[in-house]
This record gives C-alpha cells, structure tokens and sequence, in this order.
C-alpha cells in the first residue's frame, strides 16, 4: 500500500489542496476567488465563503486520486496564518487549517499546522532544485508579501528586510486595475508588458539598504497615466521598476550577510520580466551568487509546500520510530 499526504492552503487570492504520494506531486487542484471587474480584492469574509464553497470539489477530486492509486493518507499539512510569528492572523486561513485538521481526525493522521509562507517556500525550494535546507535567503514576492529572509531550516526564519508600505502585488494590481484590468492583475499586466518598450516610462526606484518603496512608485505611475502614458509602456514600467527595486535590496542582503544563494518565491515572482531584471543586478553586482526560482506555476499560491512539508513531518517520524526500536 502506497502513502501519502494531503495539503491545505485557503489564500486571499486562491483555493488549493495537494497530493503528495511517496514523495511524488500526484494532485495539484486550485481554484481562483473570483473578484467582481474594478474591484482590488475580497473582503476576507467575501473570501472565506469562497474556499468553504470550493474546497468539497478539491478535497473530492484529491481523494480520488488517492484511491485509485490504492494509497494511504498518513499526514496532512495546513496553512494556519500568514507567517510564523506572534499576531499573524488572516480569517481566510480558518479554512485551510479547519478542513485540515477535520480531515486529519477523520483518518486519524497527524495534522501539521504551518505559516502560507513556510508553504511559499517548500514549494519554491521543491520546484527550483535548490538542494539546501537552510542557510540561505528568500525573497518572498506576492500579493500580500514583499520580504527578504534568512532561511536556517523549514520552519525557523529571520527577517532581514522588506517592503514599508505597499507590496509588490498591491503595486501590479492597483495599477492594472487603473489601467482597466481584472483583479489579479498580474498575468494581464505581464501580457500588456510584452508590448511595452523599455525606457519610455521610467518609475523611481525608492531602496535604502533593506527596505524598499512602493507607494511613491505607484504614485508616480498614477500621475504618468494620467498624463497619458501609453498603456503597455506603463505596464512594462511597472514591472521594471519591481525588479530593479528587488534587485537592489536582494544584492544589499547578500552582500552584507555573505550569502550565496537566493531563493525567490511567491506569485508576483513568477513574472518573467521581473525574473530577467533580478537575475541581470545580481549577476552585475555579485557574479559567485546564484538565483533559483520556483516554477512559474509552483510560485503562485499552492497546497503543494503544504503536502511536502507534511511528507517530511511523516518521514521524520518514521525515522525516529526506527532509532527508538533500535534502542
């Protein structure tokens, strides 16, 4: 009989459940909230009622996997909060650590409760090929994250620096939205860019050290549109403007903590154009230092981290029940 674990994630932009079996991604279901045109997000109880509303369909359609492939559920892994520190709390994750631990009681399997960002960046590690536990930096780049970190192990993580104001998927969106596209409004935004050309609209970069700005880049954006920007430049510009920020406190962190490798993670880092201006500062500045990425589909919001990090809480166990029986 084959094994595996069930992973739970409700976010402020998606529904997902994962599948891990031996170890191996078997079910990947997500199903985006849906945003009313002009609007920049959900209400969290507008939210909430749409995971309780989608997960029967993605708990159903995992299950179903699990047993055509005669396999046992032998942990599940939930997303409980935002990040893993005192007075992190969102509503919407009530639902991922609710179904999870439900679940988990059902089949009575252990039920691990971890942060959306420890979920981030599992999956980011997983899809990248990164081989190191700990030891590095990850730029976390989403919707509701714009941070920088020290990575010592899966679940113990410092702070080194980020963003004061508006994150990155704020910046994309309230901008997208201005330019009269749907919420989220990265991949849209992305697309349009494709059509911009470099250099006609310039944005600020506001980065000291650490920290980055982007309110006054946004502002500035707002007053070039109104000014008549074209469309597609703005687009492009924004996205440059991401990059060479994050760019500049990444090279700032590696250089001061004498890093090597960086980690990057989250759904507005899945945009190529931010990729491209990233890895270009970097390899300027700091030519020994290497950058791995998620896969694009695996940057965005997932249950995947969610699963494997349930499957090593699983192999773990096994390993210390066999170190007891050796005793």
């Amino acid at each position: 009989m084959k094994v595996g674990t069930l992973g739970f994630d409700t976010s402020c932009y998606t529904t997902s459940v994962a599948l891990v079996i031996s170890g191996i991604l078997a079910y990947d279901g997500r199903a985006p909230l849906q945003v009313s045109k002009g609007k920049v997000g959900l209400r969290q109880s507008e939210a909430l009622f749409q995971h309780v509303r989608n997960l029967p369909r993605l708990v159903e359609e995992a299950c179903d996997v699990a047993r055509r492939e005669s396999c046992d559920i032998v942990a599940v892994g939930a997303s409980a909060w935002p990040r893993r520190m005192e007075g992190s709390y969102m509503p919407v994750f009530l639902a991922s650590s609710g179904y999870g631990r439900a679940v988990a009681a059902a089949l009575e399997a252990p039920c691990l409760e971890i942060s959306h960002q420890e979920g981030h960046i599992a999956a980011a590690r997983w899809s990248s090929g990164l081989e190191s536990r700990g030891g590095f930096l990850a730029l976390h780049l989403s919707g509701g994250t714009t941070e920088l970190l020290s990575v010592h192990d899966r679940f113990e993580m410092e702070l080194l620096g980020g963003t004061g104001d508006l994150n990155a998927g704020q910046f994309i969106d309230r901008v997208g939205v201005a330019l009269g596209l749907p919420f989220p409004a990265g991949p849209d935004l992305e697309r349009l860019a494709g059509h911009g050309v470099q250099g006609r609209v310039r944005l600020p970069v506001a980065v000291s050290g650490l920290k980055v700005s982007f309110s006054g880049p946004c502002s500035a954006a707002m007053r070039e549109l109104d000014s008549g920007a074209g469309h597609a430049d703005m687009a492009y510009a924004v996205l440059e403007c991401i990059g060479r920020s994050v760019g500049a406190m990444c090279c700032e962190g590696l250089r001061f903590f004498r890093a090597q490798e960086l980690l990057v993670a989250g759904g507005v880092a899945s945009n190529y154009i931010i990729r491209r201006i990233l890895s270009e500062t970097i390899e300027d500045q700091l030519p020994g230092a290497k950058v791995y990425y998620a896969s694009p589909e695996h940057s965005r919001d997932n249950a995947v981290g969610c699963a494997l990090l349930a499957w090593q809480m699983h192999l773990e166990g096994m390993r210390e029940s066999r170190e007891e029986g050796k005793e």
